[in-house]
């Protein structure tokens, strides 16, 4: 098992559960990608084995020659969260991290081309980076918070959580719906506009606010 670190340092021995990710929940994310925004949040799943951590390093699968990043706000379940409202979904949160949900887009484009599940090019070792967790307590408002991802000291994703499709009341609300969050379990968010390609040798900065930030490299 793969256990969280948290910002305040306090050893509280939770792992991760599954990874939710959802698709196209900034508009201009969805118009660089030619999608159509969707009506209700559109899911998919990332194994935990994809996890690491600050000063970690992404591994560029043999099988792929394009791989693109995407930050994203995370999104971690403290309790037990079932068909839960909007209301009092926050409720069930623990605390909030940084993510990037790393694409073997090559591989996504065949599969998609030929109506097949595109999951093995979002769940390779690695693929999910995320800081360490900052609680929810410390946080005033998680629909407000600005997202910045930097690739060798240059700006390529910059953001607000506030420009996304749905809420994150929202997201914990419909996701519940569809099946239970266990404590431990992230909910990767979706991306803002400026998704790009990395390459081996690249330097990953992100961040959220002010409130916490993830360094990784590309090998």
């Amino acid at each position: 098992m793969i256990n969280y670190i948290f910002k305040d340092d306090a050893k509280r021995n939770i792992s991760v559960g599954k990874i939710v990710c959802l698709a196209r929940t900034y508009i201009k994310h969805a118009e660089e990608m030619k999608s159509n925004v969707p009506e209700v949040p559109l899911l998919f799943l990332k194994p935990a084995s994809s996890i690491i951590f600050d000063g970690d390093s992404i591994i560029f699968p043999k099988i792929s020659k394009c791989l693109h990043h995407e930050v994203e706000l995370g999104i971690v379940i403290g309790k037990k969260c079932k068909k839960v409202s909007s209301i009092n979904a926050l409720d069930y949160v623990l605390g909030y991290c940084v993510t990037l949900d790393i694409t073997a887009r090559d591989i996504q484009s065949i599969a998609k081309k030929k109506g097949w599940p595109w999951g093995i090019a979002k769940g390779f070792d690695t693929f999910a980076p995320i800081s360490n967790i900052i609680l929810k307590e410390e946080v005033s408002d998680p629909n407000n918070l600005s997202i910045l991802l930097k690739v060798n000291g240059d700006a390529r994703q910059s953001s607000n959580t506030k420009n996304m499709v749905f809420t994150v009341e929202q997201i914990i609300e419909f996701i519940s719906s569809v099946m239970t969050l266990e404590p431990g379990d992230l909910i990767m968010t979706g991306t803002p506009e400026g998704v790009a390609e990395i390459k081996k040798g690249d330097v990953l900065e992100a961040w959220l606010s002010n409130i916490c930030s993830l360094k990784v490299f590309v090998t």
